[in-house]
């Protein structure tokens, strides 16, 4: 289980809400920290790398997990700049 500094509810979201709410939060971040995004919208597992390489930030995993309303996706990306 990956470790995050800061935790991002983006569940009920869908395209493009997440990295629309992750692209504000992470502005609050210091150099290093990482930032743990929730989400139920499988969506996530591809828009979270593209806007890592286009933003700069670094992915550092994905995990995913079965809970009673449906997959939870996590998205850990780390403020490189």
């Amino acid at each position: 289980m990956m470790q995050s500094d800061i935790k991002l509810d983006t569940l009920g979201y869908f395209c493009p809400m997440p990295i629309i709410l992750t692209s504000k939060k992470i502005k609050e971040l210091t150099l290093g920290q990482v930032l743990e995004v929730l989400s139920d919208d499988e969506g996530i597992k591809q828009d979270m790398p593209a806007w890592c390489e286009t933003t700069g930030h670094q992915m550092v995993g994905m995990e995913e997990e079965q809970a009673k309303s449906g997959r939870i996706y996590k998205a850990f990306v780390k403020k490189t700049k």
